[in-house]
């Protein structure tokens, strides 16, 4: 949560220089924690996978950095976790089933980060965060884009649908919210709303992928953290040309 608070005032500061950007990112630590969510994720994964081993991922409560590692496992090693609707499905069983307080953790808008309590923290972002790694170190293995992790933030911390309210499913279980709300799924599976978050250059990777976490190859995710900073039409223009051709060929 430190970090993230640093690295947002370091994002809103328009006067910093660029030596001085770089120190203030360095010092923020959030690629840190990107770089050790990611080795982690690799470790029980490479048991799994090479050694057949099972594995015992336990962290505190097991809501938040269990999460975080078991759902990263699984993308690194199942490509049917890869898909759009493998990774929704990924979502609904470590995050939302298995019990990340969302209420907690996302109380506040991010932009409050002077504000937060003792129970805010980004894990959920954090995750997201790792995701985006991911899909630039693989861009042709995750059949979903950029758009959805951002999406899914929005959501997470102010949304019309009811699929990230509540702490646990019981508190979802008590306050009746799939009677009372609509499932964010249910809107992101619609035909005119799903091609916006599908990856133009999306081909099946049936292999596990092993994210590099040197240095050099943990970015930050300037999609997100200068979101409204940074000019994205042509990003937008960049991404329509490659879907034009993608579907001319």
């Amino acid at each position: 949560q430190d970090s993230f608070c640093r690295l947002v005032e370091l994002c809103g500061d328009p006067a910093v220089t660029m030596e001085r950007w770089l120190g203030r990112l360095d010092s923020s630590r959030w690629l840190s924690h990107v770089k050790a969510a990611l080795s982690t994720a690799c470790l029980a994964a490479q048991c799994l996978d090479r050694e057949g081993c099972t594995v015992l991922v336990h962290g505190a409560e097991g809501t938040d950095t269990t999460l975080l590692v078991t759902a990263l496992a699984q993308l690194i090693l199942d490509p049917a976790c890869r898909t759009l609707r493998g990774f929704q499905g990924l979502l609904e069983r470590e995050w939302i089933q298995a019990g990340h307080p969302f209420q907690l953790r996302c109380a506040r808008s991010a932009a409050a980060s002077h504000a937060r309590g003792k129970q805010e923290a980004p894990v959920f972002l954090l995750f997201l965060d790792c995701v985006w790694q991911l899909s630039r170190q693989f861009p042709l293995s995750l059949e979903f884009g950029e758009q959805l992790l951002l999406t899914l933030f929005d959501n997470a911390y102010a949304s019309a649908y009811g699929t990230f309210l509540c702490n646990s499913e019981r508190e979802r279980s008590l306050c009746k919210v799939k009677e009372s709300t609509h499932s964010l799924w249910a809107w992101l599976e619609q035909p005119e709303e799903r091609h916006k978050y599908l990856n133009p250059l999306y081909s099946h990777n049936p292999l596990v992928i092993w994210p590099s976490v040197e240095p050099q190859s943990i970015q930050l995710w300037q999609g997100f953290f200068l979101r409204w900073i940074r000019p994205s039409q042509h990003l937008q223009e960049a991404l329509g040309q490659i879907r034009s051709l993608v579907q001319g060929s």
